[in-house]
């Protein structure tokens, strides 16, 4: 899910103290746990959400791994990616331009609403909307209708047949749409969240596997606490009573509380224990591949990185990282250096981008481009790199901070913010005013989706508001494929105007490093690094 489903590894804001303590006490030790307990809490780590939970606002790892339990939509995706129907009961285009949609009957919101066609027609046109600036919007721009020029209130390619029936037309054949439609943008809303939209965001109504332990259950920079959804019909069964999901202010705070019996799961390790953590945790470690892609952006609106000059500065700051060394000595190994902008678990990658030599760490090369881009205009000032303290990037940016003044011979240094919210919040209104930390937690299983909400123009994830219509159109050539192989070729290509451009340094794959406490059983990590919450139990 995301950043952006950004939110990659960021941990918010509350004491270790202040955990829900969960850990089974005294006792000798046995050959074998006691039974699951159909009621028990499961306890994670998790990030402060930095907006409301409105589904289409959502576009970062804190808010989207609670939405993705609170709500439901027409598919989930299983542990691998595969897409599985959850409120639809079918999908069908012949054309893959105009798709039928069919609900499965008796489902319902926790509030009592059935779920209709209406439900998911009405959150996609708010999420469109441009008067509502959600930002998410931007996965509302393939159906027919949708205007980045104006407000459209009703999109003209969503009809609505019956209670449990609706039509969807897209402005050209989009061979992947379907299988777009798990990510938290497409989830459907009840009639009462548009009485007050703003009140419905801190007390959210789903109709997903879990919902809200009750009135005030998300406590702002503390922890959100969900119970199980008995309502829920579809394929997500719920194996415990329900999650609390607390909002740390640092990893080593929630790492400690995993190894003492006071922490279920966590899926960011901190760097301080990835030499460790696998001999401490045994069997219960968790080092896996998975669709996240971690990279900095320089926008082109900082001093010296627009034009000819800033194209060739970013060229010797990619070329002047050593990423090999940095994924080595920094993060055991547990991390891939980067050879493109996606990531190797998703069909269609490949390493073979042309261009891509410019990931490569080559110092010569490097000092040579920053010394054309002097040429153009001498560099005065310090090169930083913001990202959230709360997150664990402390190590990495200051390796890469040194790498930058050992061959380039500049000034480069970290620029850290307390939270995950605050550096989110600056980078969205555009008044940061350095390079900051950007990653990608992938929405669902396609190449597009790291390509085209980062990169497009005014895509609401493009956070460096980077533009190039030769890359837009090779984007918009790939989505009208009628193949997923044709596609994947046009996407490839567009990535190598990437590769050019350079709106963001790529830096590294991430494995999903986590663990798990002894006092749960059938932990899973998922294709994007999220837990399968609801299949864990506990004693």
């Amino acid at each position: 899910m995301r950043i952006n489903r950004i939110g990659l590894t960021a941990v918010a804001l509350v004491a270790a103290g202040a955990l829900t303590l969960t850990g089974c006490s005294g006792g000798g030790a046995t050959d074998s746990k006691p039974s699951a307990n159909a009621s028990a809490i499961i306890t994670t780590n998790g990030s402060e959400p930095q907006n409301p939970l409105i589904p289409t606002n959502t576009n970062e790892v804190g808010g989207g791994k609670i939405l993705d339990a609170l709500f439901a939509g027409l598919v989930y995706y299983d542990a691998d990616g595969k897409p599985v129907n959850d409120m639809a009961e079918s999908i069908d285009t012949d054309d893959s331009q105009t798709f039928t949609i069919k609900l499965k009957e008796g489902n319902t919101f926790t509030n009592g609403e059935d779920v209709t066609a209406q439900n998911f027609v009405d959150a996609w046109n708010y999420g469109a909307a441009l008067d509502n600036k959600q930002l998410s919007s931007y996965f509302f721009e393939d159906i027919e209708g949708f205007s980045y020029d104006e407000n459209v209130a009703t999109l003209s390619g969503l009809k609505v047949v019956d209670d449990t029936t609706f039509t969807v037309t897209l402005k050209q054949p989009t061979a992947d749409f379907p299988l777009r439609l798990g990510y938290s943008a497409f989830y459907p809303l009840p009639k009462a969240a548009f009485e007050d939209i703003d009140a419905y965001g801190q007390n959210p109504v789903g109709n997903g596997p879990y919902k809200l332990d009750g009135e005030g259950a998300w406590k702002h920079d503390e922890s959100i606490a969900l119970v199980k959804n008995d309502d829920y019909k579809g394929g997500r069964e719920v194996k415990n009573g329900g999650l609390t999901i607390t909002f740390y202010a640092q990893q080593d705070a929630a790492y400690s509380d995993l190894i003492a019996g006071n922490l279920d799961i966590l899926d960011a390790i901190p760097d301080s224990a990835f030499g460790s953590y696998e001999s401490d945790l045994g069997d219960r470690a968790v080092n896996q591949a998975a669709a996240i892609f971690q990279s900095f952006a320089i926008p082109e609106r900082l001093e010296h990185f627009s034009g000819e000059e800033g194209k060739l500065r970013r060229q010797a700051i990619s070329m002047a990282i050593n990423r090999d060394e940095i994924t080595k000595v920094i993060f055991q190994d547990t991390r891939t250096p980067a050879k493109d902008f996606t990531s190797p678990v998703i069909d269609g990658f490949s390493e073979d981008i042309k261009g891509n030599e410019v990931l490569t760490f080559d110092a010569k090369k490097a000092k040579e481009l920053w010394d054309q881009a002097d040429a153009i205009s001498p560099w005065t000032g310090t090169f930083q790199i913001a990202y959230n303290a709360d997150g664990g990037h402390q190590g990495w940016v200051d390796a890469v901070s040194n790498q930058l003044k050992n061959t380039l011979k500049i000034d480069a240094s970290g620029a850290p913010s307390p939270t995950f919210a605050e550096v989110r919040t600056a980078i969205t209104d555009r008044t940061i005013q350095t390079a900051f930390r950007t990653g990608w937690q992938a929405d669902y299983p396609g190449l597009f989706n790291f390509l085209g909400p980062l990169y497009a123009t005014n895509a609401g994830s493009n956070d460096g508001d980077y533009s190039n219509p030769e890359f837009d159109a090779l984007l918009k050539k790939g989505q009208g494929e009628t193949s997923e192989e044709a596609a994947n070729k046009d996407f490839q290509d567009a990535q190598a105007i990437l590769m050019e451009d350079l709106p963001v340094i790529p830096l590294w794959y991430a494995n999903v490093n986590g663990g798990y406490g002894e006092d749960v059983d059938n932990v899973k990590f998922g294709w994007n690094s999220v837990p399968l919450y609801y299949d864990v139990t506990k004693g």
